[in-house]
């Protein structure tokens, strides 16, 4: 491509050329005709010079013709040019030249008639007996009684000529010279005026090229110094709006990796154009592994595939859910919608996915806790109606008898009302009405007031409850809460321990490897131990290892879920290490200082 300023300074240096061609020719026009028109004049009054020197005689015939030819050729070497006497009629009696008895009659030559109107006469024409381009001048003369014709002078205009051929040379050496000024003014003047332009065409190109920094640097108050601030506007405007884009795309992607459901979009021939993290996550696939790819490469997940690709093929809102494993179940809710573009061309479908796993699994705990509680309250209420129908129907006569039946009546209320009991602190609990009431607790004196407590309990059962707490550790916690904790904790291990058997409950403290300082509360037992397979269900409601055994002990079924979820509350944690025939170990690790 040939750089405007190439270009602009060919066009400038063209119509110097023409100009100063024209003017050249115009010159050379003028200066050829200004010499002509001076030897015309020059010639006419050498003619008239002539009329009035010249010895006209009257001879006739051919002695005037000898006499006039001589006297001609006289003055031709006198003036230089060619003398002709014509007669009035046309006829050349004289001539310096050629023969006057072999010329035509001049009667009809351009300069005799012009000269026989108006007093003189000019012509110029190609002479045939010369061969050469001649000025031809010729004034009427009449002499009296002698000569009655005219005098024609001619002149070759070689000379002239040759004249304008020297001044074209020295015009062409000036014109030559001017051209090279001129092709020099040219680029200069182009260069001044097309170097605006690169500069905005390259500010141009680096916005082109996403770079919205690029200014162009000109101050004018011309129509490129309007473009230049055109330009600069351009481009704030670009760069204001490219930042808007950018803020925009950095919020919705912020939007899309922090979303907890996963976000699933797919075009009309069932390729993701866009997945979020939480659906890859759900989905159990790599980062960017799925993008632009098909989504019957997600083979493993064959009923939520066929789902999507039928909402696609259908072009319908779909609300369904879907198990998937990964290796564990998971329950997907999919909320899909059908997206359309102008004219309602179909552009794909967007969905919604919602791991619901949590969500379904509390329902069923939901479901089995109503049914575990209608089971647990309608054993207690069966015996205590069971047994008062006995008595209301007399039936019963011995009174140690009805002693033992009122017995197991009061028995099975007193469990009906822990059970209520148990089942109420859970609910609040679990629904966070329960607030918490942090303070210091001076572990030893505090424990050594739930061990006395439990000591009428464990002396029944000749138990040896044992405890190693240092004098001088503290703990913040919520008293009330902390004092269930352990009850509940003892309470299993002296309920779970065979006769004559011990019970230990040791406290210390411990810093993690954070530099978090901690209490960890340790009670462990001598009893019948909990099975393996038993030890990660222990803390669900209602769970219980032996049933039999725990519903004669009194126990609700409830009191390891409570402590869990205390535990929790204070932000700590729980595990058990059991080996059945040798004892149980729960062990609770509480932050020593809650923030």
């Amino acid at each position: 491509m040939r750089p405007f300023r190439i270009r602009l300074t060919l066009i400038l240096m063209i119509m110097i050329g023409i100009s100063m061609v024209g003017a050249g020719i115009t010159m050379a026009q003028v200066f050829k005709k200004s010499h002509i028109s001076a030897l015309e004049d020059n010639m006419i009054r050498e003619i008239k010079l002539l009329s009035h020197t010249f010895d006209f005689r009257s001879e006739v015939g051919e002695s005037a013709v000898t006499y006039y030819t001589r006297q001609s050729r006289e003055l031709s070497a006198l003036t230089d040019s060619r003398v002709t006497f014509i007669s009035k009629d046309g006829t050349v009696i004289g001539d310096s030249e050629s023969d006057p008895l072999h010329m035509d009659n001049h009667s009809s030559r351009e300069e005799i008639v012009n000269a026989a109107k108006s007093g003189s006469g000019h012509a110029i024409r190609y002479s045939s007996t010369l061969q050469e381009d001649m000025l031809y001048v010729a004034v009427p003369v009449v002499s009296a009684g002698k000569y009655d014709g005219f005098i024609r002078l001619s002149v070759s205009l070689a000379s002239v000529d040759e004249g304008v051929r020297k001044g074209w040379t020295l015009m062409a050496g000036g014109l030559a010279v001017l051209f090279i000024a001129a092709a020099l003014v040219s680029y200069r003047v182009a260069a001044g005026l097309t170097s605006p332009l690169e500069k905005i065409t390259r500010v141009a190109g680096r916005i082109s090229r996403l770079d919205y920094d690029a200014r162009v640097n000109m101050h004018r108050k011309d129509e490129i110094g309007e473009l230049a601030k055109a330009i600069n506007g351009m481009a704030d405007s670009l760069q204001n709006q490219l930042q808007t884009i950018r803020d925009n795309e950095d919020l919705l992607q912020s939007v899309m990796d922090n979303m907890t459901s996963g976000i699933l979009l797919l075009d009309a021939e069932c390729h993701i154009a866009l997945i979020n993290p939480a659906a890859e996550g759900m989905l159990n696939v790599r980062s960017g592994q799925l993008n632009g790819r098909s989504i019957n490469e997600l083979k493993q997940y064959y009923e939520l595939t066929r789902l999507i690709k039928d909402g696609i093929t259908e072009r319908k809102i779909i609300h369904e859910e879907r198990s998937v494993f990964r290796p564990e179940e998971t329950i997907l809710h999919l909320d899909g919608v059908p997206m359309f573009g102008e004219e309602q061309s179909f552009k794909g479908m967007l969905f919604l996915l919602q791991d619901v796993t949590a969500i379904r699994r509390l329902e069923n705990m939901r479901s089995e806790f109503v049914a575990n509680v209608s089971h647990e309250l309608k054993t207690p209420v069966a015996a205590v109606k069971g047994f008062s129908e006995t008595l209301l129907g007399g039936g019963v006569k011995d009174e140690e008898t009805a002693r033992s039946f009122l017995q197991i009546i009061y028995d099975e209320s007193e469990r009906l009302n822990r059970l209520i009991s148990d089942i109420l602190d859970l609910s609040k609990i679990e629904s966070k009405r329960s607030p918490m009431d942090y303070a210091p607790v001076h572990l030893a004196s505090f424990c050594g007031s739930i061990i006395d407590a439990m000591a009428t309990v464990a002396e029944k059962k000749r138990i040896t409850l044992h405890a190693d707490i240092p004098e001088e550790l503290f703990v913040e916690a919520d008293e009330d809460k902390l004092r269930q904790i352990l009850i509940n904790l003892l309470s299993n291990a002296v309920s779970y321990t065979q006769d004559g058997g011990k019970v230990d409950l040791t406290i210390h403290d411990l810093q993690d490897t954070e530099g978090s300082e901690k209490v960890v509360i340790k009670v462990s037992d001598t009893g019948i131990g909990i099975p393996k397979k038993d030890q990660p269900r222990i803390f669900e409601r209602f769970y219980r290892v032996d049933k039999g055994r725990s519903r004669s002990s009194g126990g609700t079924g409830l009191g390891l879920s409570i402590v869990k979820h205390l535990v929790e509350q204070h932000c700590g944690e729980i595990s058990v290490d059991s080996e059945l025939g040798i004892g149980t170990t729960f062990t609770v690790e509480l932050p020593m200082l809650q923030e």
